[in-house]
């Protein structure tokens, strides 16, 4: 059984919330935040496949960002080279969809979350570094990685942005990925780059090797 995370990152002075990833129990996770007192004031996609962002899915229809913002009227924040996808497979406008380079900042209150586009699973897959925590969606788990084998995927952007656009990310951050493939929900990056089989390769031919290439 496949377990998706789903993250809020907020300022409890201001009262308001960014919503990663919203694609399951979208009225359950406005009522956490109403419940907090808190306010969804837009949202983070790191990837436009329908189990983070909402669409359908082995004859599933996730309704995801969709029906959130059939409830309130907040921007989907995304990676430029995802934004067509994230429309296409959500339904939503492309007004509804502000596009970020890698290294743009969106704020929450005081709260300053950094984005890292991550190609490889997706070729707009984006990372958020806040306050020491990176949020992985489908980029880096703590035991693997995510795929290269679904349409968009490239096993060699992805050695690039494990190896060289991550590094940036101090060894005592705590990663946080899209979902549960292992016991614990989160760890050090430090321990991740030790204990991952995907930092072992110590070239790109090393890792195109590994995925058979």
């Amino acid at each position: 059984q496949m377990v998706n995370f789903v993250y809020l990152i907020g300022d409890r002075e201001t009262s308001e919330a960014l919503v990663v990833d919203p694609a399951y129990d979208v009225d359950g996770l406005l009522d956490v935040l109403a419940d907090d007192d808190m306010t969804c004031t837009g949202v983070l996609a790191t990837h436009y496949h329908p189990d983070h962002v909402g669409g359908s899915m082995m004859g599933f229809d996730i309704v995801g960002a969709r029906q959130l913002l059939e409830r309130i009227s907040v921007p989907i924040h995304a990676q430029y080279d995802e934004e067509r996808f994230i429309a296409e497979v959500t339904g939503l406008g492309e007004a509804d969809i502000v596009g970020h380079s890698s290294g743009d900042v969106v704020s929450v209150g005081a709260v300053d979350v950094e984005l890292i586009h991550t190609p490889g699973h997706t070729p707009g897959s984006q990372c958020f570094l806040v306050d020491g925590r990176l949020v992985a969606g489908d980029t880096l788990f703590l035991e693997g990685c995510g795929r290269t084998d679904l349409p968009g995927g490239d096993p060699t952007a992805l050695y690039h942005s494990l190896h060289h656009r991550l590094s940036k990310v101090p060894d005592d951050s705590i990663l946080y990925p899209g979902h549960l493939y292992s016991p614990q929900s989160s760890a050090s990056m430090g321990d991740t780059r030790r204990d991952n089989f995907v930092f072992m390769p110590r070239s790109e031919e090393q890792w195109l090797t590994m995925f058979g290439q």
